[in-house]
């Protein structure tokens, strides 16, 4: 067993409004520079659609993540070695800039230009790629809350498929039509198959925390990677000629500090915390033969922060004790392990993803309600679970490979918090028997309750500080978040040429801290003073045999 640590989020779907915040606020700290006018890190798709880039669930096309060949190995969807070879100049199944969308700007100096007259000037769309006038007709979320509309409903890959397999699976008429926001980042998977279809080996994934980041000076552009990826999260910079993706905003992890799509989630629907898992497993759990048994095998592969043993073996891979109870401490491992409320995104793609979502139920209480039950009640709601607005089975298909019981079992576990800490709220006598029903005991139904509803800052975002005791050097942990050359990104800051000003606060306050932090002074001198480990980066990179030429880069 080789325990490591890696980095997690879990989204409770239910929270999300779609205002597209963290979007918003990814894309000013991460993408607003030259070539990636039409990069989203951060997006929020609303479901049933197509999703961005265009129907990427579509592997039948797109050919990404990976699959068992006729031995039952693990191989690429792509092909081995050779036919990347072939391939490696003009990949056939690359997306196109249609499939994401031509980004545009207004001509706004017509607005300003136009001399007095009785018509209103028109600012008309201009392709920020070619400066010429366009017309509008995709954009990253474009059938934003239309997700249940005939029009759209029915171009969802995963619509496609259910229909398929049985006519009556969805329909989208008015009495029926439902839809959900589902906020997408990088899954910074286990697994991860753009790594492994990267020809030049500047994909890697850092030993100390997991996070997947691109090296650019590694990086060739042959974008394999974008084909590799089922989730289509690494996108190319049409300027530099390399490959982009989230980089789960690790210069704030790395001080403690939640992502910028967290910090400023409206919905407070984000967690972010460590799971422990053994990293010798990962090829085999992704080697499960039936599709529907990878999320148990995912969620062998978590260890048990409290388990002596994982903690023995733990401490042996150089693990810090503080890392240890931030896992123990962890909403992420609670909410996938301990309740077992959140899943995965498309297990089936085989990527072991470290992304992890608490399914929907908010619209069986509002149907419940409109029929004039008791939209609370216990034995009410467990019986209409099967009636949600929200199919199962299309919910099945999003995070269980298809596998129905899981999700069942998740929304009775949900509603089981919600029609026991009804009654608890309103000072009465909870039903002891409710917890029992669904396998938990009163106390778990409380806490994933408070986890859920209630939990403060600190308990929503356990990050543990990296060490900078581990560096070799301490010219290597300035992170490169100068202007010139900024985080795995082409010659700028992570804040972009937009931001107007060589360093952002950001910046600023980051290297503030480091410098604090690595000096004598007493304690209680500054924000964060006493806690003096604050870079944990392994300067050897991975251990030895994980992630082969990968050593000098962490």
């Amino acid at each position: 067993m080789r325990v490591m640590a890696q980095v997690g989020m879990v989204m409770n779907l239910d929270k999300c409004i779609g205002c597209h915040t963290c979007s918003v606020t990814c894309k000013q700290a991460w993408t607003n520079r030259s070539g990636t006018e039409y990069v989203w890190f951060n997006n929020v798709e609303t479901r049933p659609g197509q999703g961005y880039p265009r129907q990427y669930e579509d592997q039948d096309r797109w050919r990404g993540g990976w699959h068992l060949n006729r031995r039952g190995k693990l191989r690429l969807r792509t092909g081995g070695r050779l036919q990347k070879l072939l391939s490696i100049f003009a990949s056939p199944v690359q997306p196109t800039i249609a499939d994401y969308y031509e980004p545009w700007t207004y001509d706004y100096q017509t607005l300003v230009d136009a001399p007095l007259g009785d018509d209103f000037p028109v600012a008309r769309p201009k392709s920020l790629l070619t400066g010429e006038d366009t017309n509008i007709t995709w954009s990253a979320n474009w059938d934003d809350n239309l997700g249940g509309a005939p029009e759209m409903g029915a171009l969802d890959p995963v619509v496609a498929k259910l229909r398929r397999e049985s006519e009556d699976a969805i329909k989208f008429s008015f009495e029926q039509t439902f839809m959900f926001y589902l906020p997408r980042i990088c899954e910074h998977c286990l697994n991860p198959s753009c790594m492994a279809s990267c020809p030049s080996g500047a994909i890697y994934k850092r030993s100390e925390d997991g996070i997947v980041l691109v090296d650019q000076d590694r990086c060739r552009g042959w974008r394999q990677c974008i084909t590799g990826c089922p989730y289509k999260k690494i996108y190319f910079n049409h300027k530099s000629g390399k490959a982009e993706k989230c980089t789960l905003c690790y210069p704030r992890i790395e001080v403690g500090q939640p992502t910028v799509c967290s910090e400023t989630c409206v919905g407070r629907l984000r967690y972010l915390g460590l799971f422990l898992y053994d990293a010798d497993a990962v090829t085999d759990a992704a080697s499960t033969p039936d599709p529907k048994d990878l999320y148990e095998a995912q969620l062998d592969l978590m260890l048990d922060p409290n388990d002596p043993k994982v903690i023995a073996a733990a401490r042996e891979q150089n693990i810090p004790d503080d890392w240890l109870d931030a896992a123990r401490r962890s909403p992420v491992y609670a909410l996938a392990k301990k309740y077992r409320v959140a899943l995965p995104l498309h297990p089936e793609y085989r990527t072991m993803p470290m992304v992890w979502y608490v399914p929907p139920l908010s619209p069986i209480v509002d149907l419940l309600s409109e029929q004039g039950h008791d939209a609370e009640d216990p034995g009410t709601l467990f019986g209409a679970i099967d009636a949600l607005r929200i199919p199962v089975d299309y919910l099945a298909e999003l995070f269980t490979a298809g596998d129905t019981a899981v999700i069942d079992k998740v929304l009775h576990r949900l509603a089981a918090m919600r029609a026991y800490m009804r009654d608890v709220n309103l000072g009465r006598e909870p039903v002891a028997g409710i917890p029992g029903a669904v396998g938990m005991t009163e106390e778990q139904i409380y806490e994933m309750y408070r986890l859920l509803a209630i939990a403060k800052y600190d308990e929503r975002y356990v990050i543990p500080t990296a060490h900078l005791e581990q560096a070799e050097k301490l010219d290597e942990l300035a992170c490169p978040l100068d202007y010139d050359d900024g985080p795995g990104m082409f010659d700028s800051s992570a804040f972009g040429e937009a931001s107007g000003r060589p360093a952002p606060v950001s910046v600023e306050t980051f290297h503030a801290l480091r410098q604090r932090q690595t000096t004598d002074e007493p304690a209680g001198s500054g924000v964060l003073s006493g806690r003096t480990n604050l870079l944990n980066w392994d300067g050897n990179g991975a251990p030895p045999g994980l992630f082969p030429d990968r050593g000098d880069r962490a």
